[in-house]
Protein backbone atom coordinates (compact mmCIF):
# COMPACT_ATOMS: atom_id res chain seq x y z
CA UNK A 1 0.00 0.00 0.00
CA UNK A 2 2.86 2.38 0.83
CA UNK A 3 4.48 1.69 -2.53
CA UNK A 4 1.26 2.49 -4.41
CA UNK A 5 0.81 5.72 -2.44
CA UNK A 6 4.46 6.67 -3.15
CA UNK A 7 4.12 6.00 -6.90
CA UNK A 8 0.88 7.99 -7.10
CA UNK A 9 2.50 10.90 -5.20
CA UNK A 10 5.46 10.96 -7.59
CA UNK A 11 3.13 10.86 -10.61
CA UNK A 12 1.04 13.77 -9.31
CA UNK A 13 4.19 15.78 -8.59
CA UNK A 14 5.58 15.14 -12.09
CA UNK A 15 2.31 16.16 -13.74
CA UNK A 16 2.09 19.38 -11.70
CA UNK A 17 5.67 20.31 -12.69
CA UNK A 18 4.83 19.81 -16.39
CA UNK A 19 1.72 21.99 -16.10
CA UNK A 20 3.78 24.73 -14.39
CA UNK A 21 6.45 24.58 -17.12
CA UNK A 22 3.79 24.83 -19.86
CA UNK A 23 2.26 27.84 -18.07
CA UNK A 24 5.70 29.51 -17.91
CA UNK A 25 6.23 28.92 -21.64
CA UNK A 26 2.85 30.50 -22.43
CA UNK A 27 3.75 33.56 -20.32
CA UNK A 28 7.06 33.90 -22.18
CA UNK A 29 5.24 33.65 -25.54
CA UNK A 30 2.90 36.49 -24.49
CA UNK A 31 5.81 38.89 -23.96
CA UNK A 32 8.56 37.75 -26.35
CA UNK A 33 9.23 36.62 -29.91
CA UNK A 34 10.84 33.18 -29.59
CA UNK A 35 13.57 31.84 -31.88
CA UNK A 36 14.77 28.31 -31.18
CA UNK A 37 13.97 26.80 -27.78
CA UNK A 38 11.74 28.67 -25.34
CA UNK A 39 13.80 30.23 -22.57
CA UNK A 40 12.01 30.48 -19.24
CA UNK A 41 12.64 33.90 -17.69
CA UNK A 42 10.99 35.20 -14.56
CA UNK A 43 10.64 38.82 -13.53
CA UNK A 44 13.00 38.52 -10.58
CA UNK A 45 15.67 36.55 -12.41
CA UNK A 46 19.06 38.20 -12.77
CA UNK A 47 20.53 37.74 -16.22
CA UNK A 48 24.25 37.78 -16.84
CA UNK A 49 25.45 40.90 -18.63
CA UNK A 50 27.46 39.73 -21.62
CA UNK A 51 30.41 42.03 -20.88
CA UNK A 52 30.87 40.42 -17.42
CA UNK A 53 30.68 36.88 -18.78
CA UNK A 54 33.91 36.70 -20.80
CA UNK A 55 36.27 38.35 -18.28
CA UNK A 56 37.28 35.02 -16.72
CA UNK A 57 37.15 32.74 -19.80
CA UNK A 58 40.27 31.55 -21.64
CA UNK A 59 40.62 29.68 -24.93
CA UNK A 60 38.87 26.33 -24.48
CA UNK A 61 36.79 27.32 -21.41
CA UNK A 62 32.99 27.01 -21.63
CA UNK A 63 30.04 28.04 -19.47
CA UNK A 64 26.32 27.37 -19.95
CA UNK A 65 24.23 30.42 -19.08
CA UNK A 66 21.41 32.81 -19.95
CA UNK A 67 22.55 36.29 -20.99
CA UNK A 68 21.16 39.58 -22.18
CA UNK A 69 22.83 41.94 -24.66
CA UNK A 70 22.27 44.36 -27.56
CA UNK A 71 22.54 43.05 -31.15
CA UNK A 72 25.14 44.95 -33.22
CA UNK A 73 25.15 42.90 -36.44
CA UNK A 74 23.06 40.17 -38.09
CA UNK A 75 23.83 37.91 -41.06
CA UNK A 76 22.35 39.68 -44.09
CA UNK A 77 21.84 36.47 -46.07
CA UNK A 78 19.49 34.52 -43.77
CA UNK A 79 19.97 35.50 -40.12
CA UNK A 80 22.25 32.53 -39.44
CA UNK A 81 24.48 34.43 -36.95
CA UNK A 82 24.56 37.69 -35.04
CA UNK A 83 27.00 39.75 -33.00
CA UNK A 84 26.40 41.22 -29.55
CA UNK A 85 27.77 44.41 -28.04
CA UNK A 86 30.40 43.78 -25.34
CA UNK A 87 30.81 47.49 -24.53
CA UNK A 88 34.49 46.97 -25.29
CA UNK A 89 36.51 46.75 -28.49
CA UNK A 90 35.31 43.20 -29.29
CA UNK A 91 31.87 41.75 -30.06
CA UNK A 92 30.48 38.34 -29.20
CA UNK A 93 29.79 36.10 -32.21
CA UNK A 94 26.53 34.16 -31.77
CA UNK A 95 25.75 31.06 -33.78
CA UNK A 96 22.68 28.89 -33.40
CA UNK A 97 22.92 25.29 -32.28
CA UNK A 98 22.98 22.86 -35.23
CA UNK A 99 21.74 25.66 -37.54
CA UNK A 100 18.39 24.81 -35.94
CA UNK A 101 16.92 28.30 -36.26
CA UNK A 102 17.64 31.78 -37.59
CA UNK A 103 16.79 35.31 -36.45
CA UNK A 104 15.32 38.15 -38.52
CA UNK A 105 17.45 41.12 -39.58
CA UNK A 106 15.11 43.56 -37.83
CA UNK A 107 16.53 42.63 -34.41
CA UNK A 108 19.57 44.80 -35.14
CA UNK A 109 19.95 47.23 -32.23
CA UNK A 110 17.49 45.38 -29.98
CA UNK A 111 18.11 43.80 -26.59
CA UNK A 112 17.94 40.01 -26.70
CA UNK A 113 17.93 37.22 -24.13
CA UNK A 114 19.92 34.12 -25.10
CA UNK A 115 20.43 30.75 -23.52
CA UNK A 116 23.33 28.54 -24.45
CA UNK A 117 27.04 28.04 -24.11
CA UNK A 118 29.66 30.82 -23.95
CA UNK A 119 33.28 30.14 -24.88
CA UNK A 120 36.43 31.63 -26.35
CA UNK A 121 37.10 30.23 -29.81
CA UNK A 122 39.83 30.52 -32.41
CA UNK A 123 38.25 31.38 -35.76
CA UNK A 124 40.08 30.31 -38.90
CA UNK A 125 40.87 32.69 -41.76
CA UNK A 126 38.33 30.88 -43.96
CA UNK A 127 35.53 31.24 -41.40
CA UNK A 128 36.35 34.93 -40.83
CA UNK A 129 36.21 35.52 -44.58
CA UNK A 130 32.89 33.65 -44.80
CA UNK A 131 31.37 35.79 -42.02
CA UNK A 132 32.71 38.97 -43.64
CA UNK A 133 31.10 37.93 -46.92
CA UNK A 134 27.78 37.25 -45.15
CA UNK A 135 28.01 40.70 -43.56
CA UNK A 136 28.35 42.31 -47.02
CA UNK A 137 32.02 43.34 -46.73
CA UNK A 138 33.88 44.25 -49.93
CA UNK A 139 36.32 41.82 -51.58
CA UNK A 140 39.16 44.14 -50.57
CA UNK A 141 38.16 44.00 -46.88
CA UNK A 142 37.78 40.20 -47.05
CA UNK A 143 41.26 39.87 -48.61
CA UNK A 144 42.77 41.73 -45.61
CA UNK A 145 41.82 38.83 -43.31
CA UNK A 146 44.98 36.72 -43.16
CA UNK A 147 45.40 35.34 -39.61
CA UNK A 148 43.27 33.24 -37.23
CA UNK A 149 41.72 35.22 -34.39
CA UNK A 150 40.52 34.44 -30.86
CA UNK A 151 36.90 35.53 -30.47
CA UNK A 152 34.22 35.50 -27.85
CA UNK A 153 31.58 33.07 -29.04
CA UNK A 154 28.11 32.02 -27.89
CA UNK A 155 26.21 28.98 -29.19
CA UNK A 156 22.55 29.76 -28.55
CA UNK A 157 19.79 27.18 -28.13
CA UNK A 158 17.18 29.92 -27.90
CA UNK A 159 16.77 33.69 -28.39
CA UNK A 160 14.04 36.00 -27.08
CA UNK A 161 13.18 39.54 -28.18
CA UNK A 162 10.52 41.69 -26.51
CA UNK A 163 7.27 42.13 -28.44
Amino acid sequence: MRVIFFVISIAIFAISCQVDKQYQKLKVAENYHIYGDTIIVTNGEELTAVNDLYKELALGDTITTTITAKVTEVCKKKGCWMKLDLNQDQDVMVRFKDYGFFVPEDILGKEVILEGMAFVDQVSVEDQQHYASDAGESKEEIAKITTPKNTYTFQAIGVLTKK
